[in-house]
């Protein structure tokens, strides 16, 4: 008898830039959380609990060195997990089309979600104080299980339906865009800081 694993689901995670990149970027994150009016607006209009740039500014690399020097760190690591993933990139390229600061407050989350439009997704860790929330992860063919039933609870990590990544700062991670995810309530006491980026295929 052979039992095979196929359709497996990639999660990358990369250590990027140094401790200094990480504190600087801080800095800048709450300077924007600071000045960006339009964008909090938009999140006391929606209901979030914190600051994110995510409806207010595109522009962050040429905005903020410390923005391009981020972006210049994970080109090519988005660029490797393409290769990871077996893309045939011929007469493509990945562009980096959206990258947003997230600021979570105590008691706040982010809901289950995707990115369409999007082929590579993933998070930058700048601040994860003691309590504040993992990265959730649902597998992708959950709404398809029909009456399967509930896993053992020592199943192992691979084969949940959820998995949970402890985020480290100076760390991104990434995954496919069409990964659900979500990020639970920050039950720590201090805000959640993290830099979400998105990646489109761009023909050369």
């Amino acid at each position: 008898m052979t039992t095979k694993t196929f359709f497996p689901t990639l999660v990358r995670s990369d250590p990027v830039g140094d401790a200094d990149l990480a504190t600087r970027l801080e800095h800048v994150c709450w300077v924007l959380a600071e000045d960006d009016s339009a964008g909090n607006a938009w999140c006391e209009e929606q209901g979030y609990g914190g600051y994110t740039s995510y409806a207010s500014l595109d522009d962050l690399p040429e905005r903020f060195p410390e923005f391009a020097e981020l972006k210049a760190l994970l080109d090519p690591i988005a660029d490797a997990f393409a290769q990871e993933l077996d893309w045939d990139m011929e007469g493509l390229s990945l562009e980096l089309d959206a990258i947003w600061v997230n600021i979570l407050e105590p008691g706040f989350g982010h809901s289950n979600h995707i990115h369409p439009g999007s082929v590579i997704s993933g998070t930058y860790y700048v601040s994860t104080p003691d309590g504040s929330a993992r990265l959730k992860l649902e597998d992708p063919r959950l709404s398809r299980m029909m009456a399967a039933p509930q896993l053992r609870d020592d199943a192992p990590e691979d084969r949940r339906r959820f998995v949970y990544l402890e985020p480290e700062v100076g760390h991104a991670l990434l995954w496919e865009s069409w990964l659900r995810h979500e990020v639970p309530a920050n039950m720590g006491e201090k805000p959640r800081l993290s830099i979400s980026f998105n990646y489109a295929l761009k023909r050369i």
